[in-house]
């Protein structure tokens, strides 16, 4: 179940800031813990910098979600950028084409519960995160 989606143009520098501080304002509302508001904003950051870099920009969608237990955030990053020509590579530990925070999609993964990406080269990525209270 999903409420109050909030979308956010994922365009310039100033917007990737906007993506951290919206997705921290939610981390406090759903009342994540401290450390996993770290791990959900860093991951965040990233994806959203990704989106900007190599997708050319595009659009962040931040949502409440809830199931049967408990509360969480999802957040989807969309671009119709180039897409990810080899996804195995991006997603290996230690892959980097630069510019980023040196995470990668692989360190993005690790910090949130749930991760879905979908690409297809010359026709964008969407990529799907979603982090839960413990």
């Amino acid at each position: 179940m999903n409420d109050d989606v909030q979308r956010l143009p994922v365009v310039t520098d100033q917007d990737v800031v906007r993506v951290r501080q919206l997705v921290r304002t939610v981390a406090v509302a759903v009342k994540l813990s401290l450390v996993d508001q770290t791990k959900l904003v860093t991951a965040a950051s990233e994806l959203a910098r990704n989106t900007l870099v190599y997708g050319g920009g595009g659009e962040a969608e931040v949502s409440r979600v809830h199931n049967d237990r408990r509360a969480g955030i999802r957040i989807v990053f969309a671009d119709q950028g180039p897409g990810i020509a080899d996804l195995d590579l991006a997603l290996t530990d230690g892959y980097t084409t630069g510019g980023g925070l040196g995470l990668g999609l692989s360190g993005a993964r690790r910090l949130v519960d749930e991760f879905e990406i979908d690409t297809e080269p010359g026709k964008g990525t969407t990529i799907t995160v979603v982090k839960w209270c413990r």
